[in-house]
């Protein structure tokens, strides 16, 4: 699984450079960019110490919609779970998920919003998965960067993972992805419009599966795929 760290719309470049030295303290090299370009700034260079390489190979994104086409699993960061949402983990819980996910997930990106609003409702709306770090005192938030480091170190068990396995990517049609799409076409065939309630219960329970699981519904999928044909 590749990771991505996503900044989007960040205020100040040195929080950019931190996050990039973070990364690259946990072995993580993919940091990406939504409508900024303050991975340039002199400012953020002064605070990547060594880890320059990640600011100079950001990847640039136009909006988060963007970013949620170009992955398998997009994932939140909210100070708080929301109300309608059953799908909001701490750091370690997350952990946890996505390693339950082995090969099924090629691509990943974990979302951290602007520092001095964070994440829209209507990002948060595109995330599969919320994620948050609960505090123990009654204090805004923490600092963009130090939120990365977090993270990333809660996550650097995936990195090393990943490098042991060579990085070899798993068949698209048996991930994560390629499932939403396939249950997306199944689904209004068999009366289950997108707009009803047990549609949406699906595509919000579809990112919790673990990699085994994964499997067992694209089975699912294709034995439903083949009555249909047959009628």
């Amino acid at each position: 699984m590749q990771l991505a760290f996503v900044l989007v719309e960040p205020k100040v470049p040195e929080n950019v450079g931190a996050a990039a030295r973070a990364l690259c303290t946990m072995g993580f090299g993919e940091l990406w960019l939504v409508n900024s370009d303050l991975h340039t700034r002199p400012e953020a260079h002064w605070l990547a110490h060594g880890s320059d390489h990640i600011l100079d190979n950001a990847r640039i994104f136009p909006d988060l919609a963007a970013v949620r086409n170009s992955v398998d699993l997009l994932m939140g960061t909210s100070a708080k779970p929301r109300h309608n949402r059953q799908d909001w983990h701490t750091p370690d819980r997350l952990r946890t998920v996505l390693t339950d996910k082995g090969k099924s997930v090629a691509t990943a990106a974990l979302v951290f919003g602007r520092e001095d609003r964070g994440l829209a409702n209507e990002e948060l709306a595109l995330c599969d998965l919320l994620t948050g770090i609960p505090m123990k005192v009654a204090y805004p938030s923490l600092n963009l960067a130090q939120s990365v480091m977090l993270y990333a170190w809660e996550m650097s068990e995936l990195s090393v993972s990943s490098e042991a396995e060579g990085d070899k990517p798993p068949p698209a049609e048996a991930g994560l992805g390629a499932l939403r799409e396939r249950l997306e076409h199944l689904l209004p065939s068999v009366d289950t419009p997108p707009e009803g309630k047990l549609s949406q219960w699906v595509f919000e329970r579809l990112p919790l599966l673990s990699e085994r699981d994964i499997g067992l519904v694209h089975t699912l999928c294709g034995n439903i795929e083949r009555t249909l044909r047959k009628k």
